[in-house]
């Protein structure tokens, strides 16, 4: 097996806590504490694919998202870190006061470029345009896909499970619990479960794409991190498992029901949900395992989004 190179950004090992709620324990793996303004799941995957950007000389950082996006707000942080500029492709459009990621976006001085939904729908069209004009002027762009999902980013991902692995018995786990926006969370846990021939499911919550669309792009991202690394391996497609209907209101919505819960959980844990991601994805875990008894078994993975919240007070304090 072949192993990228990686830059430091992530504060790793996260921990993985016994929280009890609702007189249920369950199991948090905590990547919501990767960092501060560096936080979540996205700077596992940012290690690798900065340091990849690096390797291939980039002049400027393309990526793209929603305008609230955690993946473009870590992407813009973590190019920063390193001297490179960056350019956004969000779907959205400008504020007037923007707030949360957009805002710190704008703080850490992202270029950004608005596009409404059916001109997101096209995204990396329009970012290889972008980067063929600017060869033609001798500047290399590094395009990063929606949610770091690259074969090199998911690597973060693979390692997460050798971290987890020295926290816990996973002889003892059943599945591993994360929501699944591009799905290269899920893709990474899927290719390393299969390498190390573990029984464990990988549960994704998808909170964006359809359940055929989000079942899709994992498998095929866990297949890419298998070629590219040499892994020589069978993904288990019967070990992922899709979460389906958590999202009905939409992605940049969540509904009050949700939002009921998240405050509840705020209020008697001191752990807060972000509205795209992991409070749909924590509704899901309740649901489907902590309300059965299986905390236990079923590890939820907190995948960050803190300033998801912010630009959404009225509705988490209505």
């Amino acid at each position: 097996m072949k192993t990228p190179k990686k830059v430091k950004l992530a504060n790793i090992p996260t921990p993985l806590e016994v929280i009890k709620y609702q007189n249920k324990n369950f199991l948090m793996k905590r990547d919501d504490l990767t960092g501060c303004e560096l936080s979540g799941n996205k700077i596992r995957k940012l290690e690798y694919i900065i340091a990849d950007a690096i390797k291939n000389k980039a002049d400027i950082i393309f990526s793209c998202g929603g305008e609230q996006s955690n993946h473009a707000r870590a992407t813009t942080i973590a190019a920063r870190k390193f001297g490179l500029p960056v350019k956004l492709f969000l779907w959205g459009s400008e504020k007037k006061i923007p707030s949360g990621n957009l805002f710190l976006n704008k703080i850490y001085g992202a270029e950004i470029m608005y596009l409404n939904k059916s001109e997101y729908e096209k995204v990396n069209d329009i970012m290889q345009y972008q980067r063929e004009k600017l060869l033609r002027k001798n500047l290399n762009a590094y395009v990063i896909p929606e949610g770091g999902s690259t074969a090199n980013g998911i690597f973060g991902y693979f390692s997460f499970i050798t971290e987890l692995m020295k926290q816990i018995d996973l002889n003892k786990i059943k599945g591993i619990v994360t929501a699944a926006g591009s799905g290269g969370t899920s893709a990474g846990i899927l290719a390393a479960v299969s390498y190390l021939n573990l029984d464990i499911q990988v549960v994704a919550v998808n909170v964006l794409y359809s359940k055929e669309i989000i079942t899709r792009k994992i498998l095929m991202l866990a297949e890419a991190i298998n070629l590219e690394y040499d892994l020589n391996t069978k993904i288990k497609s019967e070990n992922l498992v899709i979460l389906d209907g958590y999202s009905a209101e939409g992605y940049k919505n969540i509904s009050k029901d949700k939002i009921k819960i998240i405050r509840q959980f705020a209020q008697e844990k001191g752990i807060l949900f972000d509205p795209a991601y992991t409070g749909k994805a924590f509704v899901a875990y309740n649901e489907n395992y902590l309300s059965k008894n299986l905390g236990m078994k079923y590890i939820f993975v907190h995948t960050g989004g803190l300033f998801g919240v912010f630009g959404r007070e009225k509705e988490y304090l209505s």
